[in-house]
Order: structure tokens, then sequence, then C-alpha cells
């Protein structure tokens, strides 16, 4: 998928609304060769979505060893919004805490105090944490009204050829074989 088609996608304003949200899914292949899908929150900074992790978590020996990953991130209604972003990641170790983790976690329903406790909690445990930088290499916005899953796309177009063929067939739309009977 070129640059292009995938800037795209994430620039619909529906794609723009779901890189708004806190939580993703990442999906990642685990040192030992099984599949990972974990909840993790991420900030979108315009071309590249961000995660932080702990310097210590497992998932790291992971990413090193293989950096190809992918996000989902969906709303939890009918029918659902769904972005599928597929890409690869590279990971930046900081002191402190970054930015973004601090602006990933914008949008829980915390009072200032709150707030305040909590940055202080997270200031007190981290002295540093490992940014998971995702450059996205393909992307898929799936709606159910202008965008489908690939699989439903095809039942579709299938469907549609079996009714132009009823459609075409005079025996089977009415019309005359040909033939007369006196």
């Amino acid at each position: 998928m070129t640059n292009d088609k995938i800037s795209e996608i994430l620039d619909r304003p529906l794609s723009q609304e779901m890189l708004a949200r806190d939580i993703c899914r990442l999906a990642y292949v685990a040192k030992d060769g099984t599949p990972r899908n974990i909840p993790i929150a991420f900030a979108w900074n315009g071309r590249q979505a961000v995660m932080c992790t702990s310097k210590n978590a497992p998932k790291l020996a992971s990413l090193r060893q293989n950096p190809a990953v992918a996000i989902t991130i969906d709303t939890e209604v009918h029918p659902p919004t769904i972005l599928l972003v597929r890409g690869t990641v590279e990971l930046d170790e900081v002191d402190g805490i970054p930015v973004e983790y601090l602006e990933m976690n914008g949008s829980y329903g915390m009072t200032a105090e709150q707030r305040v406790a909590w940055e202080a909690e997270v200031r007190s445990l981290y002295d540093g944490m490992v940014r998971i930088v995702m450059t996205p290499t393909w992307a898929k916005l799936i709606d159910f009204d202008t965008t489908l899953p690939s699989a439903v796309e095809e039942l579709v177009q299938q469907r549609a050829e079996r009714q132009q063929k009823r459609e075409d067939d005079p025996v089977r739309s009415g019309g005359t074989t040909g033939s007369s009977r006196s």
C-alpha cells in the first residue's frame, strides 16, 4: 500500500475520530512464536501511533525480535467502526515519563484532583519508559456503510453476480426461451 493511500485513509474524518481514542489493541508475535493481542493506550501524532510501556515489559524483547505489528481501534456499538493499521515499530527508551503517555490518558473520567494524584503515582513508579513508535504500512477503515471487511465485500460482489445472471437468464426472468407451442 502506498504512503498516499495510507494517508488518504488515516486522514478521513472517521479515522481521525478513531485515532483520537485512548485505547487500541496491539498485535505482535511473542518470542515463542505465538500471537499476542493486548489492549494498550496510544497517542496519534499525525503520522505515527505512540504507545508507552515500562522498560522491563516482556513485549519489548518480542518487538525487538520482530517489529511487525498491527493495531485495531474500534467502537463498542452496532454497527462498529473499525480502524485496522499494520506497521513496524521502533523502540525509543526515554528517561522520565513521555509526554505521549500523559496525553494518551487524557480522556479517562478523572477529576482534576484525581489527575494530579494519578500523575504523581506514575512519576514515582517509572524512572523511564519505552516509547513504542509504530509507522503505518497499511490501513483500512471499516464503517459497514461505505466500507466493509474484504471477505464481506467479496460476498456482496458474488451476490450481485448471481443476481445479474438470474436477470440475464430468460427462463428465470420470466421471458421466453425462443420456442413456442402451437
